[in-house]
């Protein structure tokens, strides 16, 4: 349906599930234009996905069909190649941006002939980094007219509430949306897993959990022993580094215990019912792992003593031994390895193929493998942490079973409000349609640099002008104001020797790379953007790569330079920041119970002041180091909430009075951590201030805000779903079990005030107030 929407000339969303067809789907068009004599440019987030649409084509053998990458990893000699000859280049978004577009004039051939684009992945071009997508696909369209040129647009999605609507919002044309998945799927059993309680105590005495990472990491070792393909999935690149190497650690014990006591190999059958909610459902949880009738499950899902339990606790493993005879040979602990951004080609390269022969059992990731990557075979995947919509719940839960197989999923909760309210309350999700695709093209600071870009590319007329949205004449104006465009009668012109795509930072990190580097060798381990140099490579932080651990000594924001020197300490770090915010306009605003609601622009200040040090393996605190970094200033979008005085009354009045700095703190840390749910984001990309009497306000007031500047939508999604949003902030803070606030309601692991005050019981009164009607 989609080949023949296209083949009349109509652009076309997809929306269906993993493995339904989508890339044959644009691949058949694709091949019929190039057949023709017509081009065709294939964009995709991820190098690592271009690559491998790239082998995919390769193994069709069409010699008609001239195939390449065209990105960073692409060598200098075989760029000039690709610009003459290719008639199907594969790159991404960034490379669009910085070259391919600035240089146009080197691609007059390919963009005469440019009939067909496809655009990969698409629901993952959201919020900043997607507005930023928007106006690049603007770009394009307004090129490709230069040499002559129409294409068509096929947009290719996961699942997704309103597509068409997405891809207008995407690439600023009508689209026809095609939905229907008829593909062959075998079942999925669905786990979701808490982590237990420990005896430990965290900041003002909290009850602590065993973190996400190190159930992942057991679960990753159980699996691998068993020979279960299994891809587990986590936050970020260091949470990656430490599953991998936490499961390669308990691997090699495990080893050394089968070495001295060997136990009998037993082959596990398949199959299990299609929901399982928490470990503590034995029977459901066994059936998952393919258990038999008689067997226990311990918490680690394994059969009796996990061989990963028994390996923390010296306990004799009561285990199967079926890894002993695994597919790729050699030791258990060489089968796992850690996969995220920042690797060189060549490593991403070797861990793929290595995923899909086999050779490799265990992967820990970021969600650099979310996206359709071929590594077909898989039997389970694992979710460390609610992965911040339904979409990527799908898509996560979707790269196990590809081919009809069964397959296992695992949701392990952190300990957070999110992750706890999702697995008490499994109809949040299940069930439930996945959230439409957030972004804001005419925020004017994504729309101002590509402004600059376009002119530059060609000088901006009239007509021009209606392509990059309602917002771009008043843009245009501001950036004449200040000198950084020139108005003359035929148009808007860059007059700057400056690289215009140097203004946009499209994937909204801000400032340039801080480089890692070992400090004995020289040698560099990776990149880090500036802004998460300031939570990542800061003195004292611990920074992880491929499975070694390193000290950051010194952080030259100004050299761009962090320091590191190897080392093997027993914790994690977590830094913390205090924030100050200034409310510049409020935009909108309702009655909202007994107060009011706002959506509006503030300006924030945040600066990172300590850092925490946290046991990796149990959470336990082990102290507070302070930090001298500067503050950082953004002007974006918030969502804040105000109550006046007299409606406080009954929280101050005498026998129960409420602390009612620490109720609206409390109130504000849960519902950033919920926003994520009715908001197409992370908790990372939003930030909150909670204060007993705001001076822009004169009131009580608790601000969400987006962490970007100009916004990204989210704050803005939060206004629209208030009373939902909030509701949900309400019944996750009173359905938590701890007594008086912890991680999984009411603590935040970024607050800068220590998490003090808090008051739970506070909390819950002051939403049951705001929410009356």
């Amino acid at each position: 349906m989609a080949a023949e929407l296209v083949k009349r000339g109509q652009n076309v969303i997809i929306a269906t599930g993993t493995a339904s067809g989508k890339s044959l789907a644009y691949l058949v068009p694709a091949v019929t234009e190039i057949f023709s004599g017509g081009t065709v440019l294939y964009l995709t987030p991820t190098k690592a996905l271009a690559a491998d649409q790239l082998r995919a084509l390769r193994t069709l053998r069409l010699t008609q069909v001239r195939a390449a990458t065209y990105d960073g990893d692409t060598p200098p000699e075989e760029r000039r190649w690709v610009r003459q000859n290719a008639n199907y280049v594969l790159t991404n978004p960034d490379m669009l941006h910085r070259s391919i577009l600035p240089r146009h004039s080197s691609w007059s051939s390919f963009w005469r002939r440019l009939r067909l684009v496809v655009v990969d992945e698409c629901h993952g071009y959201r919020g900043v980094f997607g507005s930023h997508v928007a106006q690049i696909l603007r770009r394009l369209r307004r090129v490709a007219a230069r040499y002559g040129s129409s294409p068509v647009f096929l947009l290719a999605s996961a699942t997704a509430s309103d597509p068409a609507a997405a891809g207008v919002r995407l690439t600023g044309l009508e689209m026809a949306e095609v939905t229907t998945d008829a593909s062959p799927r075998g079942s999925t059993t669905f786990a979701l897993w808490e982590p237990p309680l420990t005896d430990l105590r965290g900041e003002s005495g909290a009850p602590v959990r065993r973190t996400a990472t190190a159930e992942a990491a057991d679960l990753l070792a159980d699996l691998v022993i068993e020979d279960v393909r299994t891809l587990a999935f986590v936050r970020s690149r260091r949470a990656a580094e430490a599953v991998a190497l936490t499961a390669r650690r308990t691997l090699e014990e495990v080893e050394a215990l089968l070495d001295e006591e060997p136990v009998p190999y037993e082959e596990y059958a398949e199959g299990g019912p299609e929901e399982v909610s928490g470990p503590d459902d034995g029977g459901a949880l066994r059936d998952a792992f393919g258990g038999v009738p008689g067997e226990t499950l311990d918490g680690n899902g394994g059969r009796g003593r996990s061989p990963a339990k028994a390996a923390e606790t010296g306990e004799p493993a009561e285990i199967d031994a079926g890894g002993r005879t695994d597919r790729g040979g050699g030791r258990l602990s060489d089968r796992v390895a850690a996969y995220r951004a920042g690797y060189l080609s060549d490593d991403r390269r070797v861990l793929e193929k290595a995923l899909r022969s086999g050779e490799l059992t265990g992967l820990a990731t970021t969600n650099a493998l979310e996206l359709g990557v071929d590594v077909s075979g898989l039997d389970a995947v694992l979710i460390a942490g609610w992965p911040g919509t339904r979409a990527s719940l799908w898509q996560q839960a979707g790269r196990a079973g590809r081919a009809g197989q069964d397959a296992l999923a695992v949701l392990i909760a952190r300990d957070d409000p999110l992750d706890t309210y999702i697995v008490h309350h499994p109809e949040a999700v299940f069930g439930r349609p996945v959230e439409a695709i957030v972004l804001d093209p005419d925020n004017p600071y994504v729309l101002a640099p590509h402004l600059c870009a376009a002119a530059a590319e060609i000088p901006l007329t009239e007509g021009d002008v209606e392509i990059f949205g309602p917002a771009a004449r008043g843009v245009l104006d501001d950036l004449v104001s200040q000198g950084l465009l020139r108005r003359r009668p035929t148009g808007w012109f860059w007059t700057s020797r400056d690289r215009a795509a140097d203004l946009a930072d499209i994937r909204g990190s801000g400032g340039a790379p801080v480089q890692v580097v070992e400090a004995s060798t020289g040698r560099l381990l990776g990149t880090v953007d500036e802004p998460s140099a300031h939570t990542m490579v800061h003195h004292g932080a611990v920074y992880l790569h491929q499975s070694e651990t390193f000290v950051v000594d010194v952080l030259d924001l100004d050299a761009g330079v962090a320091l590191v020197t190897a080392a093997e300490p027993d914790y994690a770090t977590f830094a913390r920041d205090v924030t100050d915010i200034r409310v510049m306009e409020s935009l909108r605003s309702r009655p909202f119970g007994p107060g009011t609601i706002h959506f509006g622009s503030v300006e924030v200040t945040r600066q990172v002041v300590s850092y925490l040090k946290r046991r990796a393996q149990t959470g336990e605190v082990l102290g507070e180091e302070p930090l001298d970094l500067p503050p950082r200033t953004l002007c974006t979008r918030a969502v804040w909430w105000t109550l006046p005085t007299p409606a406080l009354a009954e929280l101050i009045e005498p026998g129960h009075p409420a602390d009612l700095g620490g109720a609206a703190h409390a109130a504000e840390h849960a519902s950033i951590g919920l926003l994520p749910l009715f908001a197409t984001c992370d908790r990372w990309d939003i930030g909150g201030v909670s204060t007993e009497l705001h001076p822009d306000t004169g009131l009580l007031t608790v601000f969400v805000y987006d962490g970007h500047d100009g916004g990204a939508g989210f704050a803005e999604r939060g206004y629209a779903r208030a009373s939902d949003w909030l509701t949900a902030t309400r019944e996750a803070i009173a359905s938590c079990e701890c007594e008086r606030g912890c991680p999984s309601c009411i603590q935040s692991p970024k607050c800068g005030n220590g998490n003090e005050p808090l008051d739970k019981a506070g909390a819950i009164r002051l939403l049951d107030i705001l929410l009356r009607t």
